[in-house]
């Protein structure tokens, strides 16, 4: 398992992309609508450590609650299923079951930790040789 990204929830994607880049000197990776989910997102990345920052605009949602800021924590996976089976066989809660985006190839899952935190799993599509 790999730690890709923390996603975070903001109020104004634009604004918050600025801040990002230009206050905290982070880099611009890409940025697209998710129709389904009736959110966009854009990823940005620090380019020493190369950790990567998912900002969620969610449309229609301005205003928050105290820690609802935090969105997800992201980790890629060689194969979802085995992750999946090893989870429940430890207790874990899986909170949506896999699935894909559309346009999308990766498969995704997430689950919640102890304390409700939403832990997206994604298995990229392997590479044939």
């Amino acid at each position: 398992m790999r730690f890709l990204h923390t996603s975070l929830t903001v109020r104004n994607i634009d604004e918050s992309l600025r801040f990002y880049t230009k206050v905290l000197g982070l880099e611009f990776e890409r940025r697209r609508e998710i129709p389904e989910n009736h959110a966009e997102i854009a990823f940005v990345r620090d380019p020493l450590s190369g950790a990567r920052v998912e900002l969620t605009h969610w449309q229609g949602k301005d205003a928050f609650e105290p820690g609802e800021q935090l969105d997800h924590l992201a980790f890629e996976v060689e194969d979802l299923d085995e992750a999946l089976a090893r989870a429940r066989a430890e207790g874990a809660r899986v909170a949506k079951e896999p699935f894909r985006l559309s346009g999308g190839s990766s498969r995704l899952a997430f689950l919640l930790d102890p304390n409700e935190v939403w832990i997206e799993l994604i298995e990229h599509p392997r590479t044939r040789e």
